[in-house]
């Protein structure tokens, strides 16, 4: 098995929707900068409207809807 060469995010309103931002079309090549640079960022994505995010490899989704919200 091939592991995988491009890992993205998808990013979603409350209601699960899509949202469009600038980073939806970066690509990472592996997973641990993915989820590196979704550590640094998602208080900038959630301030601009992003609720959730779902990852994807190739394509396929390997785990989501990871919420945003902090826990007050």
């Amino acid at each position: 098995m091939t592991p995988p060469t491009s890992w993205t995010w998808r990013f979603e309103d409350a209601d699960g929707r899509q949202v469009g931002v600038e980073e939806a079309s970066a690509q990472f090549p592996t997973q641990a900068d993915a989820e590196s640079w979704i550590g640094e960022t998602w208080r900038s994505l959630r301030e601009r409207g992003v609720d959730a995010v779902r990852l994807f490899a190739d394509g396929e989704q390997v785990y989501g809807p990871l919420s945003l919200r902090t826990v007050e």
